[in-house]
């Protein structure tokens, strides 16, 4: 899989999820994980602890993040939509989510996440992802962008 584009960070406690509604930008009106583009220079870690800081307000470690999933989303007709994400699941973090420009923060129970106000992907991946079950993943969107059309498993790997 090619470098990633964008991370994806998603803190937990208690059997919660810190998702985030997005007010502005690719995705507005839906729920999503915390999580942005990968700075030229920047690694990987170091991308997604910025954002989570950014996007919510919570400082975490680089080291404290653990890797969940690779996401390689294509999107045939909207072709500047494409990108390859690095998913990440934090436990530890200073900080209350607070709200930004872009991300209102929102506390969702694990049992009962949001599916019909994200991304398409998000039910074959996530709930696997957040039980700390790694995989690497291939989404392809059909013509009207919004449904998946082929999604597959790649790679699913151990700790």
């Amino acid at each position: 899989m090619p470098t990633p584009t964008s991370t994806l960070v998603f803190a937990l406690r208690a059997g919660q999820v810190l998702l985030g509604y997005k007010k502005r930008g690719l995705g507005a009106g839906k729920i999503t994980g915390i999580g942005g583009k990968i700075e030229p220079g920047e690694s990987v870690r170091a991308a997604a602890v910025r954002e989570l800081r950014e996007e919510a307000g919570l400082i975490a470690k680089p080291e404290a993040l653990l890797h969940v999933a690779e996401l390689d989303f294509r999107f045939p007709n909207k072709a500047s939509w494409e990108m390859r994400v690095r998913a990440f699941v934090v436990t530890e973090w200073v900080g209350e989510p607070t709200e930004c420009e872009e991300i209102a923060p929102v506390w969702t129970p694990l049992e009962a996440l949001p599916f019909s106000r994200m991304w398409d992907d998000g039910q074959y991946w996530l709930p696997s992802a957040l039980r700390g079950a790694p995989a690497r993943w291939l989404f392809v969107y059909g013509r009207n962008n919004t449904r998946v059309r082929i999604a597959r498993r790649v790679v699913v790997w151990d700790r």
